[in-house]
C-alpha cells in the first residue's frame, strides 16, 4: 500500500522531535515524579507493624436442637443483617457436622436427659484490636451483642475463648479478655489531634476474610449523625466483618474503631464511621473498672435552636440547647431550668449545637455539681444543679385535646382558649393557652388542637385575651417566637403574623 511522501515525512518529523526530546522529557518527568513517590505513605510497614495486634473475632448462639439457623455460609452476613437492617438474619437449616467451617456442636442434655439438647451455632463475624499484652481487646458492642460464646483468633492462627469484661451500646464499645501473654498491643494514637485530609488504613476481616487492609483519607474529623458521640468519617473501604477493627494513622497509632457505614446497597459506597478512640478510651476503662460505663444526666429533654428562632429571642446567632421539657423532680427542675429556656454553656464550655450537651453531661460524674448559662426572656443567667446518673430513656406521652372552634382565627392563625385549673394540672402547665384550631401559618408550622401556646417572644401567656391582644401588636415584617408546649415536651416555633385575616 502506498503511503503518500508529505505523511511519511511528518512521521519522520514527529519521530525525531520525539526523539530529540526524550532525553529531557524523562529527565523533566523523574524530576517531577520522583518527590510524589517519594511522598506517598508506606503501608507495607505499617501494615507489618500492626497486623498481628489485630483480631478476628467470631460469635455463636447455643439454641435448642432442631430450631432453625443460619449456615456457615451465610455466617459473614449475619452482622450486616442486624448492624444495617435492624434485624436477625433470616434462618435456614442448621449446618451438619461435615459442612466446612461448622464450629463443634456441644450438646447439653441436662440432668437425666430431660432438657432439649442444645448446639452452638455460627452467630456473627468482627475484628477487634489487642489494647495490652496480657490479652485485653477492643470491639464493637454490636460484633458481641447477643453472643453465647465469643473466639478470637491472632494472626498466628491460635484460638481463645474470650470473656467479655463489658459492652455499651451508647458508643459502640465492647472490652475483651482472653488468658494469654506477652501479646503484640497496637499503639494508641490521640483522636483529637486528627485532621480531615490524613491518610489513614482499617485492618480487619470483612466478610470473613482476615487481615484484610484498606486504605484511604479521613473525611470529617467530627461528624454528627445522631449517637451519642462525633464520629470520624473516613472514605476506607469498611463492610460487614470489619466492625470492631482499627482504623490506624501513618504513625501506625489507633485513632478509632471502625463502626458503621452508609450504605443504600448493603455494601461499602465510599462513606464509613469510625468511633475516635479517645473516647472509646475512657469507655473501656469504665468497663475494665466495673464493667458498665457511668455517665452523667440533667433531665431535660433538648432541641434546635434555628437562626430564626435565635433571632426572635435576642440571640446573637443560632446557637446552645433548646429545652423542649423538663423532668419533674429531676436535677435541671430542683436547679431552676424551665421549657423554652436556651443552654448557651455547660460547667462554662459553649454548646455550639443540641449535641454538644448529652455528650458535655454524660461525662460528668453522677453527684458531681455543675453550672449552666442559660438564655431566658432576653438575658443570659447562671443555673447550679446537681448531675445525676443517667438511666434508660423514657418516651415522651404525647396527648391530645379535642378542637373547639370559636371565633375566628388571630394573625398567627391560632384560635385558643383559656386553661382551667383542671387542665393546668392534666397538663403539667402553671400558664399559657389552649389552642382549639390553627389555619394559616399556625397550621403551616405543624399546630394543631390541643397544643398550649406557654409563651410569646419573652412574654409569658396567662390568658387567651392576652395572647391575642399581643398578637395584634406584632411586626407582620418580623417572626414571632411562639413557645409550644405538646404532650410532655415544648419548642419554639418562628411564626410570621399574617396582614390578611385568616
Amino acid at each position: 500500500m502506498m503511503i503518500p511522501a508529505k505523511k511519511v515525512l511528518l512521521s519522520s518529523l514527529l519521530s525525531a522531535s520525539v526523539l530529540a526530546l526524550s532525553p529531557s522529557l524523562s529527565g523533566l518527568s523523574a524530576a517531577v515524579a520522583a518527590p510524589a513517590v517519594a511522598g506517598l505513605p508506606d503501608f507495607a510497614d505499617i501494615v507489618d507493624r500492626t497486623g498481628p495486634g489485630v483480631v478476628n473475632i467470631r460469635t455463636t448462639e447455643r439454641v435448642k436442637t432442631g430450631q432453625p439457623q443460619a449456615g456457615a455460609d451465610d455466617e459473614e452476613m449475619q452482622e450486616f443483617f442486624r448492624r444495617f437492617f435492624g434485624v436477625p438474619m433470616p434462618r435456614q437449616q442448621p449446618n451438619t457436622p461435615n459442612t466446612p467451617n461448622a464450629p463443634s456442636a456441644p450438646r447439653n442434655k441436662g440432668k437425666g436427659g430431660n432438657a432439649q439438647p442444645q448446639e452452638e451455632v455460627p452467630r456473627g463475624v468482627g475484628s477487634g484490636f489487642i489494647i495490652s499484652a496480657d490479652g485485653y481487646i477492643m470491639t464493637n458492642a454490636h460484633v458481641v451483642e447477643g453472643a453465647s460464646e465469643v473466639y478470637v483468633t491472632l494472626t498466628d492462627k491460635r484460638e481463645f475463648k474470650a470473656k467479655i469484661i463489658g459492652s455499651d451500646t451508647r458508643t459502640d464499645v465492647a472490652l475483651l479478655k482472653i488468658d494469654a501473654s506477652s501479646l503484640p498491643r497496637l499503639v494508641i494514637g490521640d483522636s483529637d489531634k486528627i485532621r480531615a485530609g490524613e491518610w489513614v488504613l482499617a485492618i480487619g476481616s470483612p466478610f470473613g476474610l482476615e487481615s484484610t487492609v484498606t486504605a484511604g483519607i479521613i473525611s470529617a474529623k467530627a461528624r454528627d449523625t445522631g449517637d451519642y458521640l462525633p464520629l470520624i468519617q473516613t472514605d476506607v473501604a469498611v463492610n460487614p466483618g470489619n466492625s470492631g477493627g482499627p482504623l490506624i494513622n501513618l504513625k501506625g497509632e489507633v485513632i478509632g474503631i471502625n463502626s458503621q457505614i452508609y450504605s443504600r446497597s448493603g455494601g461499602f459506597m465510599g462513606i464509613s464511621f469510625a468511633v475516635p478512640i479517645d473516647e472509646a478510651l475512657r469507655v473501656s476503662d469504665q468497663l475494665k473498672a466495673s464493667g458498665r460505663v457511668t455517665r452523667g444526666r440533667i433531665g431535660v429533654q433538648i432541641g434546635e435552636v434555628t437562626k430564626d428562632v435565635a433571632e426572635s429571642l435576642g440571640l446573637s446567632k443560632a446557637q446552645g440547647a433548646l429545652v423542649q421539657r423538663v423532668e419533674p423532680g429531676g436535677p435541671a427542675d430542683k436547679g431552676g431550668l424551665e421549657a423554652g429556656d436556651i443552654i448557651l454553656k455547660f460547667n462554662g464550655a459553649a454548646i455550639e449545637k443540641p449535641s454538644d450537651l448529652p455528650r458535655m453531661v454524660g461525662n460528668i460524674k453522677p453527684g458531681s455539681r455543675a453550672t449552666v448559662n442559660i438564655w431566658r426572656k432576653g438575658a443570659a443567667r447562671d443555673v447550679s444543679l446537681t448531675v445525676v446518673e443517667l438511666e434508660a430513656d423514657k418516651p415522651a406521652k404525647v396527648e391530645e385535646k379535642k378542637p373547639k372552634q370559636e371565633a375566628a382565627p388571630n394573625a398567627l392563625g391560632l384560635i385558643v382558649s383559656d386553661l382551667s385549673d383542671a387542665q393546668k394540672k392534666e397538663l403539667k402547665v402553671e400558664n399559657g393557652v389552649l389552642v382549639e384550631s390553627s389555619v394559616g401559618v399556625a397550621a403551616a408550622a405543624g399546630l394543631r388542637a390541643g397544643d398550649v401556646v406557654q409563651r410569646l417572644n419573652d412574654i409569658d401567656i396567662k390568658d387567651a385575651k392576652q395572647f391575642n391582644g399581643l398578637v395584634a401588636k406584632l411586626d407582620p415584617k418580623k417572626r414571632a417566637a411562639v413557645l409550644v408546649r405538646r404532650g410532655d415536651s415544648s419548642q419554639f416555633v418562628p411564626l410570621r403574623p399574617s396582614t390578611s385575616g385568616n
